[in-house]
């Protein structure tokens, strides 16, 4: 419990001042290899963990998550974050049951998301969504891990592009109990100055699935923590799939080459 007390008491360390990237691993080599380049904390991705799997988002069991939780934590010695999705309930107390669970795995922090999966109605209600984010409040709680608590808006994910609304849910989320807020898809300055703006001084992290922004301008605005959900797998795949396809078109192997030597990533592990 102590190593994992002390990546939690980083992990708030770095939510304190100045501006961090947490990338996204998807298994524990990719864990390994992030933690190489001495980026000081690491996301899991329910996206990029699922397709390893063959299964799209969302479509992981809670048991499937928490092993994943464990295998991932449990192969670095940074701070790992948990993509905890809706908390895989929809009634408040089994969030909570199942955050204690989530927070036994070694991780340093979660995050809840506020989309039901319901194309219909994307977002839960206003006030059942707030009440979900106190239950895993109390469930970190409970559990005495006192791991880092990160609400999720989705509006700009599930087509609810609404800033006002999202402003509203993350501000409850806050006051709910929340240590980081997060709306992920926001991308203009004016979007993320706003967000900043009206959860301060708790922190925000900012989703960077696209080159429209920089470290340095995110800082800039007052982003405390960026993540890259599952752009990092997304690029990966993109290399796998495009020299698949060549060989089953053309026969040829034109994309073997310039490839990196991944037994000297580890061989000193």
């Amino acid at each position: 419990m102590g190593d994992q007390d002390d990546r939690v008491a980083a992990f708030r360390r770095l939510h304190a001042e100045g501006c961090f990237v947490m990338p996204n691993p998807w298994d524990v080599g990719t864990a390994r290899a992030l933690e190489q380049l001495r980026f000081p904390a690491l996301a899991t991705t329910s996206a990029g963990y699922a397709w390893t799997l063959g299964r799209a988002d969302n479509q992981l069991r809670l048991d499937q998550a928490l092993e994943h939780l464990r295998a991932v934590a449990g192969a670095v010695s940074v701070p790992v974050n948990a993509d905890f999705e809706g908390g895989f309930a929809d009634e408040p107390e089994q969030v909570a049951t199942n955050v204690k669970l989530a927070a036994a795995t070694g991780i340093a922090g979660l995050s809840i998301e506020d989309s039901t999966g319901d194309p219909a109605e994307p977002l839960y209600p206003f006030d059942i969504a707030v009440e979900r984010v106190r239950a895993a409040r109390r469930g970190i709680d409970e559990s005495g891990i006192g791991i880092v608590l990160t609400g999720r808006s989705e509006g700009f994910i599930v087509g609810r592009p609404d800033l006002d609304e999202t402003i509203r849910r993350l501000k409850a989320y806050a006051d709910a109990g929340a240590d980081c807020l997060y709306a992920p898809r926001i991308t203009t300055a004016d979007e993320v100055s706003a967000v900043v703006a009206a959860v301060a001084p708790k922190p925000v992290n900012l989703l960077a699935n696209a080159p429209f922004t920089t470290v340095a301008i995110a800082t800039s605005l007052g982003v405390r923590r960026i993540s890259v959900g599952g752009t990092l797998a997304r690029t990966a795949w993109a290399g796998f799939l495009a020299a698949a396809q060549e060989i089953a078109a053309d026969g040829t192997f034109s994309r073997f080459e310039g490839l990196p030597d991944v037994d000297a990533l580890f061989s000193s592990g």
